[in-house]
């Protein structure tokens, strides 16, 4: 079996001990770090993102399936560093203030990562002054919110009223998602866009930041 399809079956599979060690084996074979992550982590998270959207496969499949990339993903980090390969870009992300659900906001984390992005995320009950700090600092493209309470929803609303404030508000693009929200919704409080699962969020940051 050729080894990126090797890769991508145990990925699907959510083989992270395997998936560790055919890195190792691609690396020593003279394969590309960049390869690697594109052609067999990558591809294969995409064809996860896909068989989750279409409802062939299910939460634990895919949370396995991350376990396994991030093995990969640790690997090839120090070689893509030193090689000086940059992500596509950079997305913080966090579940607003308020709201202690996550594991819509971490399926998106999930999906990012997959896709090849950087994605910092703050984790849940994150106040409005954090989430534009660390954007500032980490000079990130885009920001996303998550919310599932309709009591919390407001916080988006602020932190985009701050965002303004502090005269940052074109720094980066602001998406917003989660059960209880819309697209109207969005628009009322100014986001820049609505993602309703993490696939739809990967394709929505991927057309922010590669239109630049």
């Amino acid at each position: 079996m050729d080894i990126l399809a090797e890769f991508s079956e145990n990925l699907h599979n959510g083989e992270a001990e395997r998936v560790g060690i055919l890195t190792g084996q691609a690396l020593a074979n003279g394969l590309e770090p960049r390869k690697i992550l594109d052609d067999a982590l990558i591809a294969g998270m995409t064809v996860i993102g896909d068989r989750f959207k279409a409802h062939e496969i299910f939460l634990p499949d895919v949370l396995m399936a991350a376990k396994a990339m991030y093995v990969g993903m640790d690997i090839l980090k120090p070689y893509l560093i030193k090689e000086g390969i940059s992500t596509i870009g950079k997305v913080v992300i966090g579940t607003v203030q308020g709201d202690l659900h996550d594991i819509g906001k971490n399926l998106v984390a999930i999906f990012l990562r997959g896709a090849g992005f950087e994605v910092i995320d703050l984790g849940n009950d994150v106040p409005p002054e954090k989430f534009i700090d660390t954007a500032l600092k980490e000079n990130a493209q885009i920001l996303g919110m998550s919310a599932l309470l309709t009591t919390t929803m407001p916080m988006m609303k602020k932190v985009i009223e701050l965002a303004g404030a502090r005269n940052v508000r074109d720094k980066f693009k602001i998406i917003v998602g989660g059960a209880s929200l819309s697209r109207e919704y969005a628009q009322a409080i100014g986001a820049d866009a609505y993602c309703f699962d993490g696939m739809n969020a990967v394709d929505c940051v991927k057309r922010y930041i590669l239109s630049k």
